[in-house]
């Protein structure tokens, strides 16, 4: 995983008929093809003129009729490179600049759209979460393992011959699966089974930015070239599978979070990246396929949601009951970090298991310091030292060595030490190839400032760990403290293998995105945080362990880290809530899992931030960790309809035009029904921002309603712990219910006074309120933020 930035990986038309071939035609000779770019054109459906039978030889003639003495009417028509019916109606395309600013402005067209490249976010943790096979009742019992629920999981493709995603004991695909198993290189259709019943790659949108595909260097088939695709698919949903480990760690059971349930991977993401084009496409097929749940471990920057492609597609994806689980990115731990933001997808943060890699230094002055680490290979041997030097030290180049990039170690002074690399630029076990390369006999990992104290385990090509940024400046003083001394600064790495019930946990991983929301910080994100370091999955045969190309060793599974880890889980938990509650809508089974996870860790405490040591927040983790037992009755649901989300999107000042681009439906912003507030869409979160503007009492309100899913006859009483320094009151106090899927509203009123802030500082705080019927707690995170504008 490269790490350039932190550890992570997508209106009537008459007119526009008879006007574009116009306007592209003039436009080619001033712009020759090797300028255009792709663009996604959003259309509107219901104009296509009837002389075509389809919508795709619809813009397929349209773009065919530019061709020019330079552009053939067989390479125009190539230049749509998706068609799309299903969640989205249009088509992407390469355009050059001035055609793409004519046909924007032409009134058949709704928008058009930058493609955009996005990057991957890169087992214990059923037994974590408490998912045990062995009990009589509870969320896998209740939903038969998710045996009829499909997952789409859109990522880097998949190994199908994992035992991971064996068949047995699996009846037929369900009855409403209208989706194939696309036969391609080194992927036969018959390689996919009950389990994988689906299987597809888009990679048209990546060609066109980046030329045709070195087939020599990945593969162009729903086959996993990478591992990432592989590893969440196995999280979701892989079987049981015994013995597993990676290189002799993590020794046991490995597990998905729905076992039964079936698979359907969606190839986009490739060398360069995953393209929201391809992305886009593979939103459109899974929709079209069948599947209940959509897994996307992928993302990028922040933009509105009319220009987000991952947002149109899980739009129409909620729009048609399928529920969207994304993971938060690994920007952490700084704030604004969080991605994938939409109020209509999950969004998953990060945290650790009670289970770890220990792999300390030990210095010559006697201190052993801290490490984690996967090593299989010859260890150092315990009872020598071995010659230590920092690889940014006296006699480099400075920089590019002390990050040990390709090329920028002396052998002559690296040869036969132990060689400290700084973190950063590219992938940890990149630099242990580089050091071993060079002569060096092992390496350490020294976090930045920005990294912090979490460590992230990786396996490693030579004898390798990790330190925290502390631990790192010890090392380094150590080392010049020797150097001054004209005494040999030596130390040796003690690998201790797997640790279970590791305490505290859960903690939040540092690199775990955080917010506040950059988009909607009325919207509290990540909406909550699940298992996301040194997770053991499923692997590829053909890639090893380390993800380094010189890398021959083969394993089953392998460790890795990230969000794109911690989203699957929730992936696979809403499957099982999805197969025990079949009525349950997005919204609702989101609900369960936010009103029910919880912010304290093994000691009874808040968690704590893994970057720090310090106490964890809400922008960190959300709602809190999941909890599935607990999700699968939690009692009370806010549930929110697709005229929700366009009335939260009214109230965003979004225009009529954008909300029709996101949501294919008309919107009028006017009347009394839009006469509210973002903070008043139905969230399982509250969230006030104030800005003070000199003013010295704030105060604002939120309108909430709940359903009935738990008893029939059953009263709830509120529970208030107001933010410091904030009053909320709630009314009414009581919710008696009488009957299953009956629905109550009730309101929040929170006031609070200005305090003294620098000019663009702010200050967030937290609280909560809890419905309690006396069995079950239903708690929502009240978030006060307070701002003072420049």
């Amino acid at each position: 995983m490269n790490e350039s930035g932190p550890p992570m990986a997508i209106s009537p038309l008459s007119t526009f008929s008879l006007l574009i071939p116009f306007l592209l035609t003039a436009s080619s000779a001033l712009n020759p093809p090797q300028y255009r770019k792709t663009f996604i054109v959003r259309v509107q459906p219901d104009a296509k003129p009837s002389v075509y039978l389809t919508h795709s030889n619809w813009y397929e003639s349209t773009l065919r009729s530019v061709a020019t003495a330079s552009d053939s009417a067989d390479a125009a028509s190539g230049r749509v490179i998706h068609s799309y019916d299903n969640v989205f109606h249009g088509f992407a395309a390469e355009l050059s600049a001035i055609e793409v600013e004519k046909v924007r402005n032409l009134p058949g067209v709704m928008a058009v759209l930058p493609e955009q490249v996005r990057h991957l976010h890169t087992t214990r943790s059923p037994e974590f979460l408490g998912l045990k096979t062995g009990d009589s009742a509870g969320l896998l019992k209740e939903s038969d393992f998710g045996s009829d629920l499909v997952i789409g999981v859109i990522d880097t493709g998949i190994w199908p011959e994992r035992e991971s995603f064996n068949d047995r004991d699996l009846g037929p695909p369900p009855a409403k699966w209208k989706g194939e198993c696309v036969a391609a290189e080194k992927f036969p259709a018959d390689v996919c089974n009950r389990k994988l019943i689906g299987a597809r790659y888009f990679c048209a949108g990546y060609e066109a930015s980046n030329g045709k595909m070195n087939e020599s260097m990945e593969l162009r088939s729903p086959r996993d070239s990478d591992g990432h695709g592989t590893h969440t698919a196995s999280i979701a949903a892989g079987r049981y599978v015994f013995p597993a480990s990676t290189l002799g760690y993590a020794r046991g059971v490995a597990a998905g979070m729905a076992p039964k349930a079936r698979l359907a991977a969606y190839k986009v993401c490739w060398n360069a990246g995953c393209y929201d084009s391809d992305i886009l496409a593979a939103f459109d097929a899974a929709v079209a396929d069948g599947v209940d749940v959509i897994s996307l471990s992928v993302g990028g920057v922040v933009v509105p949601y009319y220009l987000d492609a991952i947002a149109i597609g899980a739009f129409s994806a909620s729009d048609a009951g399928v529920f969207v689980s994304a993971s938060a990115g690994n920007g952490g731990p700084g704030g604004l970090t969080v991605t994938n933001v939409a109020p209509w997808m999950t969004t998953v943060g990060a945290g650790t298991i009670d289970r770890d890699f220990p792999a300390n230094v030990k210095l010559g002055d006697g201190r052993e310091i801290s490490g984690v680490s996967i090593y299989g290979g010859p260890a150092l041997a315990h009872d020598k030292l071995y010659p230590l030097i920092y690889a940014g030290g006296e006699g480099s180049d400075g920089y590019s060595s002390s990050l040990c990039l390709d090329g920028s170690l002396d052998p002559n002074l690296v040869t036969g030490k132990i060689v400290l690399c700084d973190r950063g630029i590219n992938s940890r076990p990149a630099k242990g190839e580089v050091v071993k390369k060079a002569g060096g006999v092992g390496m350490i990992i020294a976090n930045g400032v920005f990294d912090g104290e979490g460590l992230v385990a990786d396996c490693h090509l030579l004898p390798a760990t990790a330190v925290g940024a502390t631990e790192g400046d010890e090392i380094r003083k150590y080392i010049q403290s020797a150097e001054k001394s004209n005494s040999p600064a030596e130390a040796t790495i003690l690998f201790h293998g797997t640790r279970l019930n590791v305490a505290p946990a859960p903690v939040v991983a540092a690199f775990s995105a955080r917010g506040p929301n950059p988009e909607t910080p009325e919207i509290l994100k990540p909406d909550l945080m699940a298992p996301g370091l040194n997770i053991l999955a499923a692997w590829p045969a053909n890639v090893g362990p380390s993800g380094v190309a010189s890398d021959e060793r083969s394993t089953e599974f392998n460790i890795l880290s990230g969000t794109s880890m911690a989203c699957p889980h929730v992936s696979g938990l809403a499957a099982l809530l999805k197969a025990a509650h079949p009525d349950w809508s997005p919204a609702a089974i989101k609900s369960a899992l936010m009103t029910t996870a919880y912010s304290h860790d093994s000691r009874g405490e808040t968690m704590l931030d893994e970057s720090t040591g310090n106490v964890s927040t809400v922008m960190d983790y959300g709602a809190g960790h999941v909890h599935p037992q607990k999700a699968m009755d939690p009692g009370l649901v806010y549930d929110i309809s697709s005229l929700d989300y366009v009335d939260f999107l009214c109230n965003s000042n979004y225009t009529a035009a954008n909300i029709r681009i996101i949501t294919r439906k008309a919107a009028d912003c006017g009347g009394a029904r839009h006469a509210g507030h973002i903070g008043n869409l139905n969230y399982p979160t509250l969230a006030a921002v104030f800005q003070q503007y000199g003013k010295r009492n704030l105060s604002t309100h939120f309108i909430r309603t709940v359903t009935n899913v738990g008893d029939s006859d059953s009263i709830y009483t509120v529970r208030i712990r107001p933010p410091v320094d904030v009053a909320v009151t709630v009314e009414p106090e009581r919710l008696v219910f009488r009957r299953v899927g009956q629905k109550l509203n009730f309101l929040v009123r929170v006031r609070t006074e200005a305090v003294e802030l620098s000019p663009g500082s702010s200050v967030v705080r937290s609280g909560s309120i809890t419905w309690s019927d006396g069995k079950r707690n239903v708690t929502s995170a009240v978030v006060v933020t307070l701002q003072q504008p420049l």
